[in-house]
C-alpha cells in the first residue's frame, strides 16, 4: 500500500543555499559546497546556521534519489521521512567531504579529536638564559657545562597525571583552562581580565584524588636537572644566541620548546672590540713619542706581542697605527682575523722646567719657536700677561655652583607675585 505523497512545496531552496541553478552537475555542486562551506565555517567567523543550512543541502542534492525527491515534492517530502534526510552531524558532513581528516583550521575545530580528527599540538615556550663571557673566550673559544632545571613527562604515568588516565573537564573554566573576570574602573566603566585557571592550572581538565599519579601528584610532569654543554665559538659576538632544540620544559601534547643562551660580553679592562679588529689604547712619554720606543703587550691568547717603533720616529697625540691579521677571528673562519689598532697618546712632564743649556739644545733640533718671527716692534705694541695653572674641571664646577646660588638667592628676594583682579 503506497503512503500518501506530499503536496508540492519550494524546491529552490537547497539550490540557492550553495548559488548553484537546478541542473548543476555534481562537479559543480562540489566546487560550491567546498567554497560555501569553507566561507561559511564558524571556526572561520562564519555564521553556524548558515554553515548547517549548506551541509544540509549538499546532503540531499550529492544524494541522486534524495535530489530527485526534493526536485518534486521539495523539502517537506524529505521531512516526512520519504528517502531520509535530515539528522546529520553538518560537521561530519564537512569531515567527510574533505577527507575525514582533521579541520583544516587547526586546533579549534569542534569536537575534533572526538570524531577521529588530529588535534594539532601546540608548542612550548622557548626558555632564554644570558651567558656572560669574556673577550679571551669569544678570541679562543671555550666550552662551559651549565647545570639546568626543568620540567619532564613523568615517567610513571606517561604524562597523563593519573594511573588510569581517566580525566574530566574542569568546572572552573569549561574545559577552556582560561577564566575571565571583570573589575569595575568606574561608573560604566568595567575592565575584562583573562587569567590561568587556578583549579586546572589550564590544562582544562581535573584529577580525582585517588587516581592521581603518586610520583607526579597528578601534575603530569616531574622535575629533572640536566647538565648542557655550551661550545662558544671563535669570532662569536655579544648578543648571539646559542640554541638546544627541544631542551626546554615538557608539557603533554606540546612541542617542547628550546633552550636559548644569548651570550653577554663582559668589559675588557684593555682591548676593545668593533666587529672584527681589536683596539687598545697606550700611552707614550714624550720622550718615547719622539726618539722611539718599544714594549711587550699580551694578547687575548697569552701571546706577547712586541711593539714597536724605527729610531726617530714621530708619533703623533691621538695617531693610530694598525697591526695586520691579530684582530677577532671571524666566525666560523677563525683562519681570518681583522686588525689589531693602537691608539696613542702622548704624556707631557707634568711639572718642573728645562734649563737654558737644555733649551738650546732642544731648539737646535726642533722646528724653531713662532715667537722667533715677532720684531722688536711688534713686541713693544702687545701687552704682557701672565699665564696661571688651573684645573679647567674644578673651574667650571665652581662657577655652575656660584651660578646656582646667586639664582637661590634671586628667587627667595623676588617673594611672592601679586596679580591684580580686573574690575
Amino acid at each position: 500500500m503506497f503512503g500518501r505523497m506530499p503536496k508540492k512545496s519550494d524546491n529552490t531552496k537547497y539550490y540557492e543555499a550553495l548559488g548553484v541553478s537546478k541542473s548543476a552537475s555534481q562537479d559543480e555542486l562540489k566546487r560550491a559546497y567546498r567554497k560555501a562551506a569553507i566561507k561559511n565555517h564558524p571556526d572561520k567567523g562564519g555564521d553556524p546556521e548558515k554553515f548547517k543550512e549548506i551541509s544540509q543541502a549538499y546532503e540531499v542534492l550529492s544524494d541522486p534519489e534524495k535530489r530527485e525527491l526534493y526536485d518534486q515534492y521539495g523539502e517537506d517530502a524529505l521531512k516526512e521521512g520519504m528517502g531520509g534526510g535530515g539528522g546529520h552531524n553538518p560537521f561530519d558532513i564537512f569531515e567527510s567531504f574533505f577527507g575525514g581528516g582533521g579541520s583544516p583550521f587547526g586546533d579549534s575545530f569542534p569536537g575534533g579529536s572526538g570524531r577521529g580528527g588530529s588535534r594539532r599540538q601546540r608548542r612550548g615556550e622557548d626558555v632564554v638564559h644570558p651567558l656572560k663571557v669574556s673577550l679571551e673566550d669569544l678570541y679562543n673559544g671555550t666550552s662551559k657545562k651549565l647545570s639546568l632545571s626543568r620540567n619532564v613527562l613523568c615517567s610513571k604515568c606517561k604524562g597523563k597525571g593519573s594511573k588510569t588516565g581517566a580525566s574530566s573537564r574542569c568546572a572552573g573554566c569549561q574545559g577552556s583552562g582560561m577564566k575571565v573576570s571583570i573589575r569595575q574602573l568606574g561608573p560604566n566603566m568595567i575592565q575584562q581580565m583573562q587569567h590561568v585557571c587556578s583549579d586546572c592550572r589550564g590544562s582544562g581538565e581535573t584529577i580525582s584524588e585517588k587516581d592521581k599519579c603518586g610520583q607526579c601528584k597528578g601534575q603530569k610532569v616531574v622535575q629533572d636537572k640536566k647538565v648542557l654543554e655550551v661550545h662558544v665559538e671563535k669570532g662569536m659576538a655579544h648578543g648571539q644566541k646559542i640554541t638546544f632544540q627541544g631542551e626546554a620544559d615538557e608539557a603533554p601534547d606540546t612541542v617542547t620548546g628550546d633552550i636559548v643562551f644569548v651570550l653577554q660580553l663582559k668589559e675588557h679592562p684593555k682591548f676593545k672590540r668593533k666587529g672584527d679588529d681589536l683596539f687598545v689604547e697606550h700611552t707614550l712619554s714624550l720622550t718615547e713619542a719622539l726618539c722611539g720606543f718599544q714594549f711587550p703587550l699580551t694578547h687575548l691568547d697569552g701571546r706577547q706581542l712586541l711593539i714597536k717603533t724605527n729610531p726617530g720616529e714621530i708619533v703623533k697625540p691621538g695617531q693610530f697605527k694598525a697591526i695586520n691579521d691579530e684582530g677577532m677571528p671571524q666566525y666560523q673562519r677563525p683562519f681570518m682575523k681583522g686588525k689589531l689598532y693602537l691608539h696613542f697618546t702622548v704624556e707631557f712632564p707634568e711639572s718642573g722646567s728645562l734649563s737654558s743649556e737644555q733649551c738650546r739644545m732642544l731648539e737646535s733640533i726642533l722646528p724653531p719657536r713662532a715667537s722667533s718671527h715677532l720684531t722688536d716692534m711688534d713686541l713693544d705694541e702687545c701687552e704682557e700677561t701672565t699665564l696661571i695653572d688651573v684645573n679647567i674641571e674644578e673651574e667650571m664646577r665652581r662657577k655652575h655652583q656660584q651660578q646656582q646660588e646667586a639664582y637661590d638667592e634671586d628667587e627667595e628676594s623676588s617673594g611672592p607675585r601679586i596679580q591684580c583682579a580686573q574690575q
